[in-house]
């Protein structure tokens, strides 16, 4: 990509800000959540002679195919990272960088995020500066929420000719959910709108909501943020419209590969199973899955797995394909991200 396709921004003077401390409490705790809620699936659907046949007919290519995403998901991600340093990243530098996130956004909760600690470890691990990191990161973000226009009305408009939406909601969660659909791509609008083209009105949102007394302690440095966010929004929306497309091509199939995953960890261990459904169902599931408050959704998206799943595949096979999906998933990704922080960052993350 051409040098002037690069995200950068003019140096700046930023504050020092207290960094939410990465304790091993908090990597343990949404870990012992999520097996909790596993162990919980495993027992009110045992049955041995079930799990045995589940486990037995497994198709052991098909869970390749299902590991061979998760692998492709993290190089996707790390070659967005790179495409839009504009190569100041390297491959590597962007994989670790994926890798990064993800776990940060698995042990955070998430009103933190990921984002502020993944652009502590992208600027140490490349020696770049945290403001050109802070760039990237949000015209990533940006980019997810372009997808999110675009998925939603696609889940929206199946649902009209599938039950992607499951019947076990019910009409009052079938209601609810559609309302959060609709509230998410309300949101999105706004965020892409706020980020590019007006972001003091993200400013002022943001403040009114750390106005409320829990959050009134991180106010002033979520508004830094927020005022350097409104430097960097002119150099993000001046990219031309190539570096829009060739980002969010990347992003769709990033994505893609996590419906990817969900689809061929059920079809290994249930070939039967409706492969669009599974498909697109696991599309409804990521998207619910953004509302869980813990996380990493653990707790929360082991029971939302169970409802979407467990009317499509045989009850033995439910704790078998969740156990996996969480496994490739997320598992791997907080014992990664373990690693890669430990050897790069060492205390000053996890202390």
């Amino acid at each position: 990509m051409p040098p002037n396709d690069t995200v950068t921004i003019e140096p700046a003077v930023e504050a020092p800000e207290k960094r939410p401390a990465l304790t091993p409490k908090r990597i343990l705790w949404p870990v012992l959540l999520s097996l909790s809620a596993l162990a919980a699936v495993a027992i009110f659907t045992f049955d041995y002679g079930d799990y045995v046949e589940a486990v037995g007919s497994a198709n052991l290519w098909l869970l390749s195919i299902a590991v061979g995403s998760v692998a492709l998901r993290v190089i996707l991600g790390g070659w967005r990272f790179r495409y839009i340093s504009g190569g100041r990243l390297s491959l590597g530098q962007g994989i670790r960088g994926q890798l990064s996130w993800d776990f940060f956004s698995n042990v955070t909760p998430s009103a933190i995020g990921g984002g502020p600690l993944a652009i502590v470890y992208i600027s140490k691990d490349a020696r770049v500066r945290a403001g050109d990191v802070t760039a990237w990161t949000i015209f990533s973000m940006v980019l997810d929420q372009l997808w999110y226009i675009i998925i939603v009305p696609l889940v929206l408009i199946a649902s009209l000719y599938m039950e992607v939406i499951p019947a076990s909601l019910g009409r009052v969660g079938y209601g609810v959910f559609l309302g959060y659909l609709t509230a998410l791509m309300v949101w999105v609008v706004v965020f892409a709108y706020a980020t590019l083209y007006n972001p003091a009105l993200l400013r002022r949102m943001t403040g009114w909501l750390f106005n409320f007394k829990p959050l009134r302690r991180f106010r002033e440095a979520v508004l830094r943020e927020m005022t350097q966010l409104e430097r960097r929004a002119f150099i993000l929306r001046s990219q031309p419209l190539r570096f829009y497309v060739g980002g969010l091509l990347l992003t769709v199939a990033t994505w893609s590969m996590r419906y990817v995953l969900i689809l061929f960890v059920v079809w290994g261990i249930y070939a039967p199973a409706d492969k669009l459904l599974v498909f697109m169902r696991g599309a409804a599931l990521t998207l619910a899955s953004l509302g869980m408050p813990t996380p990493g959704g653990s707790g929360g998206i082991e029971g939302l797995y169970v409802l979407f799943f467990g009317g499509l595949i045989p009850t033995a096979a439910v704790a078998p394909t969740l156990l996996v999906w969480r496994l490739l998933g997320y598992y791997v990704f907080i014992a990664v991200g373990l690693v890669l922080t430990t050897r790069y960052l060492g205390r000053r993350l996890t202390s």
